[in-house]
């Protein structure tokens, strides 16, 4: 396995992360099975795991804890904060009231004295973004976190929260953890060239694009569809063109398509999130795998670079996608114009 530098912070990663969201109520609900995937992971060679509060709701980081048990020191881990883990409004976001928290939870059911990487898991519009630094440059400070990270946050939030860190002296996000694949490259446009600028990590998520590029049959993915995406027409007829190119390359397409994943110079490691020890095995099988320009070449063909086709149902939406008041000028003022 060759390992890559993270960013600037001097943690080598390898270039596959294992993924525990799949570990726990909503995925393999067999602890001993997951933890026996997790070392077979980590025996290949994978050296990070990235997982969530949030993932069944805090039993993956039990799982990722147990473990890890005798090997913590060798292992790089990732975890997350700010999707909602009660009916609380106070139990969710990036405010340092909840940040605090969040950690002191995950360190417990981690089982562990520090985590490697925390990461705010998307941006949250209700907090000043200095008040979510202060916090995690605190808990640099006390030992508890040891590099703090983003996730699905838009190009222009990046460089205010690079800005914030500087000229108020905290600490600063060091990795992103954004969406990427041969279906979602609109990242490439933005996001990747300010992970550069700045010298951070890019865990990417989804490079598989939740399933679609398994190399399942289209019909497969529309009649076992879980979410929207999988069954839009657009990603389902460019997947029908990927599956030649991957035939000709003489590759599994789920191998062309992680492989696709960590070519780009800007990311540091794709994130893979087994379900069962078969999902594993069959990501692995490919972890050598190189591609050359030729098939980089077909692939920007069929999908441009720095273009999504449609959008994964995960992705994050500022607030004025989301809110029309804050796009539309009030009524009075449109009579006016």
């Amino acid at each position: 396995m060759h390992y890559r530098t993270l960013g600037r912070t001097g943690i080598k990663v390898s270039p596959y992360a294992l993924g525990a969201m799949m570990f726990g109520a909503v995925g393999n609900q067999d602890h001993d099975e997951s933890i026996r995937i997790i070392h077979k992971a980590l025996d290949t060679g994978i050296n990070l795991i990235d997982t969530a509060d949030i993932y069944s709701h805090g039993e993956s980081e039990e799982i990722v804890g147990k473990a890890v048990k005798g090997r913590r020191d060798r292992i790089v881990i990732a975890t997350k904060s700010h999707l909602p883990m009660g009916d609380d409004p106070n139990q969710r976001g990036n405010s340092r009231r909840w940040i605090m928290t969040a950690v002191e939870d995950s360190l417990r059911r981690l089982d562990t004295d520090y985590i490697d990487i925390f990461q705010m898991h998307r941006p949250d519009p209700d907090t000043d973004v200095e008040e979510t630094l202060s916090a995690l440059t605190d808990l640099i400070r006390s030992g508890k976190v040891r590099a703090i990270g983003s996730s699905t946050t838009p190009a222009s939030e990046i460089v205010e929260a690079q800005w914030i860190a500087e000229r108020r002296g905290l600490e600063r996000f060091r990795t992103e953890q954004p969406p990427y694949s041969i279906l979602n490259r609109g990242i490439e446009r933005e996001v990747l060239p300010m992970v550069q600028k700045y010298g951070l990590g890019a865990l990417v998520w989804s490079p598989l694009a939740q399933g679609q590029l398994t190399g399942r049959a289209p019909a497969d993915l529309r009649r076992t569809a879980r979410y929207q995406h999988m069954s839009d027409e657009r990603r389902l007829a460019v997947v029908e063109q990927l599956i030649p190119v991957a035939d000709a390359a003489g590759l599994k397409l789920t191998h062309l398509a992680l492989a696709f994943a960590i070519a780009h110079p800007a990311v540091t490691s794709a994130i893979i999130g087994p379900r069962t020890m078969e999902h594993l095995d069959d990501a692995l099988a490919g972890k050598d795998v190189v591609l050359d320009d030729a098939v980089l070449d077909q692939l920007d063909k069929i999908v441009p670079p720095g273009t999504d086709v449609g959008r994964l149902d995960m992705d994050y939406d500022t607030p004025p996608l989301l809110n029309p008041t804050l796009r539309r000028r009030p009524s009075d003022d449109r009579a006016a114009a």
